[in-house]
C-alpha cells in the first residue's frame, strides 16, 4: 500500500512540476510581446507578468519539482530492481534532460525577471516544445517498459519534434498574415 501512496504522490507533483515548465514559457512569451506594446501598457504588463511568473516558479514549480524527486527516489528505494532495467537508464537520462531544461528555464527567468530579454517570442516558443517532448519520451518509457522498440520511438520523438516546429510556423505566418507580432 505505500507503494501506491508513494507513487500517486510522485505522479501529482510529476504533473504540477510539468504544468509549471509549460506555462512558464507561456508567460514568457506574452512579457515578450507585452514589450512591444506603448510604453505604459506595456509597464502594466511585464509588471503583472514578472509577478505571475514569481510565483507559479516558486510556488507551484520549484517546490513541485523538489516533491517529485523526493517521492522518485523513495519508489527506487522501494524497487531497486528497477535500476537494472534498460528502460530505466533511459528514462533516468530523460529526466536528467528535464533537470538541465528546468535549470535553463530558470536562467531564463531570473534574467526575466531583470528585465533582461534575449529571447524572441518565436524562440521561446520552441523552447516551450521541450518539455514536452521529454514528457512524450518519459510517459512511453513508463508505460511500456521497453527498449527494444528505442529507434522506433527516437523517430517517434523526432516526428514529435518536427510537428511541433510546423505548428509554430503556421502560427507564426497566421499570426503574420493577421497583422499581429
Amino acid at each position: 500500500m505505500e507503494y501506491l501512496y508513494i507513487k500517486s504522490l510522485h505522479l501529482i507533483f510529476v504533473i504540477t512540476w510539468f504544468a509549471g515548465l509549460f506555462y512558464l514559457p507561456r508567460l514568457f512569451i506574452y512579457h515578450i510581446e507585452a514589450t512591444q506594446r506603448p510604453q505604459n501598457e506595456a509597464d502594466v504588463l511585464t509588471k503583472q507578468f514578472k509577478l505571475m511568473s514569481r510565483r507559479l516558479w516558486n510556488i507551484i514549480t520549484w517546490p513541485s519539482a523538489v516533491l517529485a524527486t523526493l517521492f522518485a527516489v523513495w519508489l527506487l528505494i522501494l524497487q531497486p530492481g528497477w535500476l537494472q532495467s534498460p528502460w530505466m537508464h533511459i528514462k533516468l537520462t530523460f529526466v536528467v534532460l528535464l533537470f538541465a531544461y528546468h535549470i535553463k528555464t530558470h536562467f531564463i527567468f531570473k534574467q526575466f525577471q531583470q528585465d533582461i530579454i534575449k529571447w524572441t517570442s518565436n524562440q521561446m516558443r520552441l523552447w516551450n516544445e521541450g518539455a514536452t517532448i521529454i514528457l512524450f519520451a518519459v510517459v512511453f518509457l513508463v508505460i511500456t517498459k521497453t527498449t527494444t522498440n528505442w529507434l522506433f520511438g527516437l523517430g517517434g520523438l523526432i516526428g514529435l519534434a518536427l510537428l511541433l516546429m510546423l505548428g509554430i510556423k503556421l502560427y507564426k505566418n497566421y499570426r503574420t498574415k493577421k497583422g499581429e507580432q
